[in-house]
């Protein structure tokens, strides 16, 4: 089988039983960074020594099969070098592979900076989303917010140290100045902070530099107050600019707490009403000539 295992985020305390266990008695190990893999193996004090094989995001997609067709006939430990694999890591490829193959997928569950920023931002935990890294790039970045600007659940991104007051500054600009963000730097490492405030206030505070793994923590916007009149006008104006229905009547109903369905027939209502009157609007005749 193949077994994606989760590894420490920081501190070497957070290794599993299970872990310790499945290092010990590995043959194969499928690693993001081998070198990280050798440091973990003598930083727990295990001698076993596997065969290691770099899976990272370059070569992914063509080792998959031969490390499937691997795991056939033996046990294959998957890390990365933080945290669970296929999360913001590779993995999901050699996943889909092995379960196209019949291969069978397990995990050790363990550390998550996902889980772990969630857990620590005093945002709401109940409905979230992971965003991953945010695109490097100023224009893409825009993008990347506005699409999530009106996102009713906490989301989480991480985030390069060089990028975070870019990023916050972004943030501000597409979701607003005064959403409320956490920033949590080097969890369960001996720097651990978490810093908390406005996207505004936190882009100042990045702008003096920060350094080490970091997670941005995002509340969710705030639902709009609508009548239902109201929210169909949106949704045949969305439609109107080129959205299909659908679309149109899930995205309103995302921002302003108005049931998506109740959206859809009503606008379609509206919509084929407006078509009914355009069908049967009467052609003004010609004034006859006076005698």
């Amino acid at each position: 089988m193949i077994i994606l295992a989760a590894t420490p985020i920081g501190n070497l305390g957070d290794a599993s039983t299970r872990l310790i266990e499945a290092l010990r008695t590995s043959t194969v190990i499928a690693a993001e960074d081998t070198r990280v893999t050798v440091h973990l193996l003598k930083a727990l004090g295990i001698e076993n020594r596997p065969r290691l094989i770099a899976l990272h995001d370059h070569n992914e997609r063509g080792k998959a099969a031969e490390l499937v067709e691997l795991a056939r006939d033996t046990d294959l430990l998957v890390l990365s070098d933080a945290g669970m694999p296929t999360v913001s890591d590779p993995g999901f490829h050699l996943v889909d592979a092995a379960i196209t193959a019949g291969v069978l997928v397990t995990a050790l569950p363990g550390p998550s900076a996902v889980l772990t920023a969630l857990a620590v931002s005093g945002l709401p935990t109940d409905r979230f989303t992971f965003e991953g890294f945010l695109p490097r790039k100023h224009g893409e970045r825009m993008q990347a917010l506005r699409e999530v600007a009106t996102e009713r659940r906490t989301m989480v991104f991480f985030e390069s140290p060089n990028r975070l007051a870019a990023s916050l500054t972004d943030l501000a600009a597409a979701l607003g100045a005064d959403r409320r963000v956490v920033v949590c730097r080097e969890l369960t490492k001996f720097y651990e902070e978490v810093k908390r405030g406005t996207a505004a206030e936190l882009a100042e505070w990045a702008a003096e530099g920060v350094r080490g793994e970091i997670c941005i923590v995002v509340a969710g916007a705030a639902a709009r107050v609508l009548d239902l009149a109201t929210g169909v006008e949106e949704v045949l104006a969305l439609v109107a600019a080129g959205a299909r229905l659908k679309d149109a009547a899930a995205d309103v109903s995302a921002a302003s707490g108005l049931g998506k369905r109740d959206l859809y027939e009503a606008a379609l209502t509206g919509k084929a009403a407006g078509a009914g009157a355009t069908r049967t609007k009467v052609a003004p005749q010609p004034e006859l000539p006076l005698l």
